[in-house]
């Protein structure tokens, strides 16, 4: 007939769990009628209290860690924020400049586009010079 394990009143005491349940009288187990009984059920609680130990501070690292991976998310995100802003400003500046740019070409006409390309000549020549020469 199989029975059902269930969890004493007291957290401390796990004799529940291992299949034997306590008397009323307190923490002594049926495992102390056998010699070393009582040592292997001490043995078996002070491994819990271990692994209990070990996994609250596994859940405090975790804890500590999306605490700051949390703090980085918020400080990158306000970081981006500046950063938009400045690309936008950059953008703004950049468009003026082009437009202005344009104004002046279609004031100029064409003679802008023969001192670039004299300019481009030049500096070809400059560069062929440069290369032959070393």
């Amino acid at each position: 007939m199989s029975q059902r394990l269930r969890p004493t009143s007291s957290l401390r005491d796990r004799s529940g769990y291992l299949g034997v349940t306590p008397p009323a009288s307190g923490r002594s187990s049926p495992l102390d009628a056998q010699p070393g009984g009582q040592r292997f059920a001490d043995d078996l609680e002070g491994q819990n209290d271990e692994a209990l130990d070990g996994l609250n501070a596994k859940v405090k690292l975790l804890k500590d860690l999306t605490v700051g991976i949390g703090n980085e998310v918020r400080e990158s995100t306000i970081q981006l924020s500046q950063m938009n802003d400045a690309f936008s400003e950059t953008g703004d500046i950049l468009s003026g400049t082009f437009r202005r740019m344009n104004n002046m070409a279609a004031r100029q006409g064409c003679r802008w586009l023969w001192y670039i390309v004299f300019l481009v000549v030049v500096f070809w020549f400059f560069i062929v010079v440069w290369w032959f020469r070393r």
